[in-house]
């Protein structure tokens, strides 16, 4: 049995609401959806309730999942919005709203936004979580899940400014935070 069949197997397993199934599905993709959701929480145990709570879904949801289609996309997905949908409850964000006389420079733009330094993914990571949890969620759909800041908007309940606001500051301020871990490492 390839890897394809015995992911496919499994998934039926859960949609039978068969727990050796469900906890295979756990172990397989645990590792990498808790990472997904550090991106998105505030510390680790924010990011390991997110994890729960997603996988929840994920079994309540797995019905809905087409098994023509890509089931680490749809996982993703699921855990995502389900770190959105926290983060909404838990009132946790704070979204610099966009002021009526901000203008993006050039040096802000989406195209040219470029981490100037290469580091391991875990001084990313630390980077990524001091930002606040507004900064890092609008962040993390833009750059790192790809939304437009139209689908971002209508995702969090923001305007499409506040969304474009919070990333070019989010992006300022996680330019100084990468500065200022690198002159301690040097």
């Amino acid at each position: 049995m390839d890897k394809k069949e015995k992911i496919i197997s499994i998934i039926e397993g859960c949609a039978r609401n068969d727990r050796k199934a469900q906890e295979k599905l756990f172990q397989l993709y645990y590792g990498k959806m808790l990472y997904v959701c550090l991106r998105y929480s505030i510390d680790r145990d924010s990011a390991q309730e997110m994890t729960q709570e997603g996988f929840i879904k994920v079994f309540e949801k797995i019905n809905s999942f087409d098994l023509s289609g890509s089931f680490d996309a749809w996982i993703k997905r699921v855990m995502i919005n389900t770190c959105i949908d926290f983060i909404r409850k838990n009132k946790k964000h704070d979204f610099v709203e966009l002021h009526e006389n901000y203008k993006s420079t050039e040096d802000e733009s989406e195209e040219d936004f470029e981490l100037e330094y290469e580091f391991q993914r875990d001084i990313a990571l630390e980077s990524i979580q001091e930002l606040s949890p507004a900064y890092k969620m609008v962040f993390n759909l833009f750059y790192i899940e790809e939304y437009t800041h139209r689908e971002i908007a209508e995702k969090i309940g923001i305007s499409e400014g506040t969304s474009k606001s919070n990333l070019a500051k989010a992006k300022l301020k996680l330019k100084e935070i990468i500065n200022k871990k690198l002159k301690q490492i040097h």
